[in-house]
């Protein structure tokens, strides 16, 4: 889904406290590494002065399971076992799916790990030198000084290669690829190659994963200017020189890679070969001239949106550690949207963010740091529309559509249907249903393909451009539902079964189910989704979805997880999958179905947080914007804010105390800012609809709405706010505001400014 950028008016940002953060103190954990990547690879940079250190990792890199059968990582063939189990769980046997299943142990997916690192030791000095290590977020760029040593460091979007330059006078390095990472399998079989040419050293690490064919490779040229360089196995020595330039990349393989023909391209690269697409190459350093290339691509999708709420210029001013231990500052949220913009962009690109976004420095991720779709993967890339940030919706579509022939299997083999079944966990290469257990029945999980793809039909609607591929696969969901939809419950509504809350039960009961919240609203957005793109079968989608069960409301006035008599709610759980309909989803609203909307704000009252995962309070929050609760959300982010869940490379965790390295906190936090400042749909603009107390004024730039418009906000602590808008499309919105609402009409390419109160 390629889109053309619109030239902007905005002034571009440069690195500085709204654009970058920064240390005092080297990295010693992996943890608090500054982050670069391109979607590809990534590089967890240290910035030691006498010891540096860059992780490498790259997308590709999962862990094969070695016993060369993949029979076990099919989808289990369930299909005949299908109606007895309907017959069961209609008949009241609430724990009949519990045997729904052929036997087989739980099994994850395959491991992401990193690749290896990048050591350069120096002798020790300057130890008592001021130093300071940086990220720029503008340009993907960390760099590290001490005294007359400097390192710098990017991932370029452009030529797909880690770029490393280190500065100093009579520089000495000793340089060496190494794969002794945190929780490498011992049977890895790991060889070093090192030549030195006319051209440069050439470094070389090939890994073979145990008991596999598949193996990956990780190159480096060293060009070095001045001094000498000799061969110190398993790496180089270099002594005497004025600056090394370091060039990396990894290939994941089976059999051999060409080293050689690495090697020629990155000699290429080095001497600018072939780049003749950017004619205005600076003079000067092959780093510069590579680094103008990237920020092309790198710099033109940061600078798209920014946020400003007026923080203090001394908070801003300090480093990301000591600007965490103030939860209640506006520098703090400030530099998190940025950060998280950046860090999410940057773990886009051949596939989206996982769990740990692109990075990690141990080969033991948790949960094997896959993608997990049942909640993760959307709440990590929801602001990638309103924020501008098409690129991560693209990487989410390759993910999406290199997948579905994997979930024609899901669709055919457990449920004995035509269309597709998304799994809940993958690792980016097979998208068969394998992962559940009787604990967590994932294989019953059937909202998934429309959860995944509604980040792609608000892309659509964003840029006012239906992809062939989205429309195709929407029309595959309907033909799902339209084979799975076949039993009714008395009153004649159909029934989904079985369903699945994720990871959900009722009080007291199991986990397979009947007519889960998350299942009834996908069922009806799938199937109308899909009619509104396929005309031919519209009337029949639309008709089944007509008869899909409403949703129920319970004793307590909240909308009920699961719609069926005798399920009863569990509230203290970590997910907030019944109510997908408030968010991302526009079924409920406090515009549209004002019922439904209070009954969808009690069950958010009555939620417990769980374990305090950080994607269950961000989760939360999405919601009570959407609900216009600004309370909520303040209350949310503060759970976040006061939790300690990010570590000093602005990277976040999944638990309190920085337990467990995790994207979630760190790549949904812009969209919960944007939320409470934004929203829109095709057809509706609302603005400041949750403004906290804590946030009294600020300015969002560039945002995106759903109608095609780009938008410029600006609110003061008098209660006043504007709004600029820059439509692409003429059309009519409904404007809401706290004074109500209106009609606003849009002319495409002419500015339409709009004064509103906030209270």
């Amino acid at each position: 889904m390629p889109v053309t950028d619109t030239p902007t008016t905005d002034t571009p940002t440069t690195g500085g406290p709204l654009h970058g953060t920064w240390e005092a103190e080297p990295a010693t954990r992996w943890e608090d590494a500054f982050l670069s990547g391109n979607g590809h690879h990534g590089a967890l940079v240290f910035g030691d002065p006498n010891a540096d250190r860059v992780v490498v990792t790259h997308h590709t890199l999962v862990r094969p399971d070695g016993d060369g059968d993949d029979e076990h990582r099919r989808p289990p063939r369930l299909a005949d076992r299908l109606p007895a189990l309907q017959d069961r769980l209609l008949a009241g046997d609430t724990t009949a799916a519990e045997a729904f299943t052929d036997g087989r142990p739980l099994q994850w997916v395959r491991p992401f790990h990193p690749a290896f690192q990048l050591r350069l030791n120096r002798p020790a000095c300057d130890a008592h030198a001021p130093y300071r290590r940086s990220v720029d977020f503008t340009t993907g760029e960390t760099t590290a000084t001490r005294s007359t040593w400097t390192s710098r460091v990017f991932v370029s979007r452009a030529d797909d290669v880690i770029v490393q330059h280190v500065t100093a006078p009579d520089l000495t390095l000793d340089l060496s690829l190494d794969p002794r990472l945190p929780g490498a399998p011992a049977g890895l079989g790991v060889g070093h190659g090192t030549v030195l040419t006319p051209e440069g050293a050439l470094l070389s690490l090939r890994a073979r994963y145990p008991g596999s064919d598949l193996a990956y490779t990780g190159v480096t040229l060293i060009a070095v200017t001045g001094g000498t360089t000799r061969l110190v196995p398993p790496g180089v020595l270099v002594e005497g020189a004025t600056e090394v330039l370091l060039l990396t990349r990894v290939r994941r393989h089976t059999g051999d890679l060409d080293v050689v023909a690495e090697s020629r391209a990155l000699r290429d690269l080095r001497d600018l070969r072939g780049l003749h697409d950017l004619p205005d190459l600076p003079d000067g350093p092959t780093y510069d001239a590579l680094l103008e290339r990237h920020l092309a691509r790198h710099r033109t999708a940061y600078d798209r949106v920014t946020l400003d709420l007026a923080a203090d210029p001394a908070e801003r001013a300090l480093p990301g550690s000591q600007l965490l231990t103030r939860p209640r500052s506006a520098a703090l949220l400030e530099r998190l949207f940025a950060a998280g913009r950046y860090h999410l962009l940057s773990a886009s690109g051949l596939l989206p963010p996982r769990l740990t976004g692109l990075w990690t420095g141990d080969w033991n991720t948790a949960w094997s740091g896959a993608f997990t779709t049942n909640a993760n993967l959307n709440l990590q890339t929801a602001s990638a529309a309103a924020a501008a940030l098409p690129e991560v919706t693209e990487a989410h579509a390759a993910l999406v559509h290199r997948q579905l022939p994997h979930w024609r299997d899901n669709a055919r083999e457990i449920f004995g249907t035509r269309g597709v079944v998304a799994p809940s966990h993958t690792d980016g290469e097979s998208g068969h249903t394998y992962h559940f257990s009787r604990a967590y029945p994932l294989h019953l999980w059937t909202a998934g393909a429309d959860w995944l793809l509604k980040p792609l039909v608000d892309h659509d609607e964003t840029h006012g451009a239906r992809d062939p591929r989205t429309v195709a696969a929407l029309a595959e969901v309907a033909l799902f539902y339209e084979d799975f939809l076949t039993r009714t419950d008395p009153d004649g509504h159909l029934v989904v079964v079985p369903s699945y809350s994720p990871e959900n039960r009722p009080a007291g009961g199991s986990w397979g189910t009947l007519n889960a919240a998350m299942d009834l609203s996908a069922a009806r957005h799938a199937l109308l989704t899909a009619a509104d793109h396929h005309p031919e079968h519209a009337d029949r989608w639309r008709a089944l979805a007509a008869r899909v069960r409403p949703h129920r409301i319970n004793i307590d006035g909240a909308l009920a997880e699961w719609a069926w008599p005798g399920l009863k709610d569990t509230y203290d759980h970590r997910h907030l999958s019944h109510l997908y309909g408030v968010w991302p989803l526009d079924e409920i609203t406090p515009y549209d179905t004002p019922e439904l909307a209070r009954a969808a704000h009690r069950a958010l009252a009555l939620r417990g947080a769980e374990n305090d995962s950080a994607h269950g309070h961000l989760h939360h929050a999405l919601i009570a914007a959407r609900l216009r609760d600004g309370g909520r959300v303040a209350h949310a982010l503060a759970q976040v804010l006061d939790g300690d869940f990010f570590h000093a490379s602005l990277m976040s965790a999944h638990y309190p105390h920085r337990d467990v390295y995790n994207a979630d906190a760190a790549h949904a936090l812009p969209a919960v800012l944007i939320e409470m400042l934004v929203q829109s749909t095709p057809g509706r603009l609302v603005l400041l609809p949750a403004l906290p107390a804590s946030c009294p004024q600020g300015e969002l730039r560039g945002v995106r709405t759903r109608f095609g418009a780009e938008l410029d906000l600006t609110w003061t602590p008098d209660g006043r706010a504007t709004a600029l808008l820059r439509p692409r499309r003429t059309h009519r919105v409904e404007l809401r505001t706290s004074s109500g609402a209106e009609p606003l009409d849009l002319v495409a390419g002419e500015d339409r400014v709009i004064s509103v109160k906030t209270r």
